[in-house]
């Protein structure tokens, strides 16, 4: 159901008006997959389509999504090489975020579909380091992020999470080092 009088532009631009399923995720699953994919380079792929939580009140996508973002293709890619983020934590590790740079080349907008491509690069020490870009629409860079990982465990899991001491690990466990090894070689 549309609005009155809006969704004249969604027509002239997408061919879809504002309150058709196609301009809010309805076709999206064709323009959109929410699993990664291979590209031709080898790198994780995550689609998505800017949202209206996604923007600020001018419609340009909000700094926070980029993260949510990050966070999603990284878990996202774990699962794909067979290990649920759900899994580390059940073993009481973690893959907290220590260092994080992004910077932003031009405005993502509402109805955007974007593809976040992601490659896990070589690890530096205890530190695993990823670098994506955001591929607008037109397949120009909108925004490109380094991000690194250290892998740390939860001691003291009985105090629960929140009391739970953690620590480094610098030699990760062998089906870790695996899945490291599968998230550097990307998907296929």
């Amino acid at each position: 159901m549309a609005f009155a009088g809006i969704g004249d532009q969604d027509v002239a631009k997408h061919g879809v008006s504002s309150g058709s399923p196609a301009a809010y995720g309805g076709s999206l699953d064709a323009m959109c997959p929410t699993m990664q994919t291979v590209t031709e380079c080898g790198q994780w792929l995550l689609r998505r389509r800017v949202l209206p939580q996604h923007t600020d009140h001018a419609g340009v996508m909000w700094h926070g999504a980029y993260l949510a973002w990050l966070e999603e293709a990284r878990v996202e890619a774990l699962a794909a090489v067979g290990l649920a983020y759900s899994d580390l934590s059940a073993r009481g590790l973690e893959l907290p975020v220590v260092d994080l740079a992004i910077q932003y080349r031009r405005a993502l907008v509402h109805g955007d579909a974007v593809e976040v491509q992601s490659r896990v690069l070589p690890q530096r020490g205890a530190r695993m380091p990823w670098h994506s870009r955001f591929v607008a629409p037109d397949g120009g860079v909108a925004a490109e992020a380094s991000v690194e990982l250290v892998l740390v465990c939860a001691d003291g899991q009985s105090q629960g999470a929140a009391g739970a001491e953690r620590r480094l690990l610098r030699r990760w466990p062998a089906d870790l080092t695996l899945a490291a090894a599968a998230l550097r070689r990307g998907p296929g």
